[in-house]
């Protein structure tokens, strides 16, 4: 066998295998139908399964009940008591017994008590002066308000994240599609050339190049399924779904037109509406500087932070200021001996009482802690405002940079996209050629290798464009669908 025959073999050897992995999986593939999402859709779904965004829905709910626990603090405190005892062995006292009409020097016993005892008691307390109970309040409203940014800032966190997840599944759904247009159009210069190699008009060789060629393109398709398959069940895990749910996803990178998006289908009119703010809406520094001082959730944790610092402050000054409050009771006694009558009898053996009053506490000296706490807690003030000032000055520098980025991304997808429609009409023009005997198959190669290439280099554009401005949303803190979701949780 020839050195050409033993290459001619190992390619179709090649380009068989490859064919047979790449079929492989529909055989094994569940026959539950995959259902398709939106990117829309996606968010929906990913926000109502996250166990993140659960757990800080139940962050707010205790957050919610320290503020009722705070307000519970100015209310009266009310209770009342019951008790009976029965004395199994009476104590005894001894006292002289000329007491009792009996010699001097002699004593006698003397039982204490009765054999049954009951009290009732009702206690009121109610706090008149007590500053320490309105910063207690206070803080505690901030901190629900903390926890309340905190839920906003974990729904924009799973926003972005699916996001993100769904830009990367449509980019690995578009690298399989090139490989599959490439193995296409690699196959019918295969079959075109085997038939002029019949016919005389191109060598052996010519085929043998290209039987290569397609073993080689065939070969990439497998790993081009997998990593969509990777993709979309990175995806499946950020909407909370099980990875081995078949689902399928809408849109087209490379029919996405940046220039033009009316001249979309509504799914890539739907992705560009999602994926945050267009360049033009981003071109005012001082308008982004408000907006994300507005919006954008870690300067907002971060200024409640510091808010809620300052009550701890006022929350430690309170312990300087005296305490008044009102206090009152009724009791009711009663003791007799058997036969057992519940709670005696009125005026002989049951008798009531009660008193009211007021409290005054005033601290005077407890070693100087007090002013330590405070001292501490202004320390702490002033940390929370140093680093909101740093995160102040970071994410302006991230919004720059990510607008830039936007700019550039869209920038590329425009020179791009000039080069696709330029590599396809090379590709059109030497197959044509190539056709009519003037051109050679190596042209055809050189021409569908840069149209893949080009059409890839456009896809990865419009997906660094997207991923840009999402990332530049969230850093803004305009996350689209969060609002819509916030009434639910919050109720």
């Amino acid at each position: 066998m020839t050195k050409v025959n033993r290459l001619r073999v190992l390619a179709v050897a090649t380009a068989l295998l490859a064919g047979a992995g790449a079929s492989s999986p529909a055989v094994a593939q569940d026959p539950e139908p995959a259902e398709t999402y939106t990117l829309v859709q996606a968010v929906r779904v990913g926000l109502a399964n996250s166990r993140v965004l659960a757990d800080a829905e139940y962050a707010l709910d205790a957050a919610n009940m320290q503020v009722k626990d705070a307000w519970g603090s100015a209310f009266p405190d009310i209770f009342a008591s019951a008790s009976y005892s029965r004395q199994m062995i009476s104590q005894q006292i001894f006292l002289p017994a000329e007491f009792f009409g009996g010699p001097a020097g002699e004593t006698r016993p003397i039982d204490v008590g009765s054999d049954n005892t009951w009290n009732a008691n009702f206690n009121i307390s109610q706090p008149l002066f007590e500053y320490g109970i309105v910063v207690g309040v206070g803080a505690a409203n901030r901190f629900r308000t903390l926890k309340e940014e905190e839920l906003r800032g974990t729904a924009q966190q799973v926003v972005s994240a699916i996001r993100q997840a769904y830009f990367d599944a449509l980019l690995s759904k578009e690298q399989l599609r090139l490989v599959e247009e490439s193995l296409r159009r690699v196959g019918e210069t295969l079959e075109e050339t085997r038939a002029r190699n019949r016919a005389g008009l191109v060598s052996s060789y010519d085929v043998l190049r290209l039987e290569v060629e397609y073993a080689g393109v065939a070969a990439n398709l497998q790993l081009a399924r997998n990593a969509v398959a990777a993709r979309l069940r990175s995806l499946m895990v950020e909407m909370g779904l099980s990875p081995t749910q078949p689902i399928e996803i809408e849109g087209d990178l490379n029919g996405m037109n940046l220039e033009d998006q009316a001249d979309n289908d509504l799914a890539n009119r739907e992705l560009l509406r999602l994926a945050g703010p267009a360049e033009d809406e981003v071109q005012d520094d001082e308008r982004l500087r408000r907006l994300a001082s507005s919006l954008r959730t870690d300067l907002r944790q971060l200024r409640s932070a510091v808010s809620l610092e300052e009550s701890r402050v006022s929350g430690e000054k309170s312990e300087f200021y005296p305490r008044l409050s009102f206090f009152g009771n009724y009791d009711v006694l009663a003791q007799q001996n058997d036969p057992v009558q519940f709670f005696g009898t009125a005026g002989e053996t049951r008798t009531t009482f009660a008193n009211a009053g007021l409290r005054l506490e005033v601290p005077i000296f407890q070693g100087g802690s007090r002013f330590a706490r405070v001292h501490e807690a202004q320390a702490n003030v002033r940390r929370a405002e140093t680093q909101l000032e740093r995160a102040e000055q970071e994410a302006l520098n991230q919004i720059r940079t990510l607008r830039d980025g936007v700019s550039e991304a869209r920038q590329r997808a425009a020179s791009q996209r000039l080069a696709v429609e330029s590599a396809q009409r090379g590709f059109d023009i030497a197959t044509a050629e190539y056709r009519e005997g003037i051109g050679s198959q190596l042209q055809v190669t050189d021409a569908e290798e840069a149209l893949r290439q080009s059409q890839f280099a456009y896809a990865q554009a419009v997906y660094d464009y997207l991923t840009a401005r999402s990332l530049l949303d969230f850093a803004l803190g305009t996350v689209p669908e969060v609002d819509e979701i916030m009434p639910r949780q919050g109720g």
